[in-house]
């Protein structure tokens, strides 16, 4: 098995704040971490990795110098090879540009580390939530894909996915090689050890930049520069708490609530 997780550096949500007057994310001094649902993924190659463990885990990013902390954060944890794309042509990208961006990278990693069987990518980044470049991912490649994965086990040329949907848990399976986004299981990622850290630490991670993508469509994708403008932002305005209606029985209750909204003009 020759498996590709694609990861994301993203701000740590938790640390953001909004701007009160602007109405925009404050992202200066905010922290840098993996992409949640990306560390899902990784996992779920990582498990399919304990069974077999002749399988290979490569990690691909697109992103500034700084990325290479999300990758060899992904190094310590499980996996084997790590590859960078940067470039100030890529720079501020919209989700249909990273999308064949990465598409493209896959085919040049292929070159390096053979044909990938999966690809496996998080639902969404937590600095987006669009759920976007995987699917996207799927459709530049022409790979069959499979969305809201939760575990996937490998049988002969296929692919098993345990996926969420409305009604609970379905199992699909596609032929490899195929695309897999993986939202929240019902576990965690596993925690690299000190001899993973400290060999993640020491690797040298390639960068493929724009000089390795010759032919790349430039037109195709906007790049330098987005084709996706956004106009505003804006914060949702605080609802209230609400109004309790807490008499001596349920049925004085209802009649003063009618009697509210009859005052009101509802009914």
């Amino acid at each position: 098995m020759n498996m590709l997780v694609c990861v994301k550096q993203v701000p740590d949500t938790t640390e953001i704040k909004i701007d009160p007057v602007k109405n925009t994310l404050i992202r200066e001094g905010v922290p840098s971490i993996v992409n949640p649902f990306d560390g899902y993924a990784l996992e779920a190659a990582a498990r399919i990795k304990d069974k077999d463990p002749s399988a290979k885990i490569v990690v691909l990013s697109m992103g500034p110098e700084q990325a290479k902390a999300a990758l060899k954060e992904c190094l310590a944890i499980a996996a084997d090879k790590a590859y960078l794309v940067s470039g100030r042509a890529f720079g501020g990208s919209d989700t249909l540009a990273t999308s064949y961006i990465i598409s493209e990278a896959v085919k040049k990693v292929e070159e390096i580390e053979g044909k990938f069987d999966v690809i496996f990518c998080g639902k969404q980044a937590i600095d987006g939530d669009t759920a976007q470049v995987g699917p996207e991912i799927a459709e530049h490649l022409g790979y069959p894909q499979v969305t809201y994965g939760l575990e996937a086990e490998v049988d002969g040329d296929t692919i098993k996915v345990k996926k969420e949907v409305e009604e609970g848990v379905e199992v699909i399976a596609a032929k490899m090689p195929a695309v897999v986004t993986f939202t929240k299981p019902a576990w965690d990622p596993r925690y690299p050890t000190i001899k993973r850290k400290m060999a993640a630490n020491r690797a040298e991670i390639p960068v493929l930049g724009e000089d390795a993508f010759p032919d790349i469509d430039t037109t195709r994708i906007g790049l330098k520069g987005s084709p996706t403008h956004v106009k505003k932002t804006f914060v949702p305005q605080k609802k209230s708490g609400g109004v309790k209606i807490k008499e001596e029985t349920a049925e004085d209750s209802a009649k003063k609530l009618f009697q509210m909204l009859s005052d009101a003009s509802i009914i």
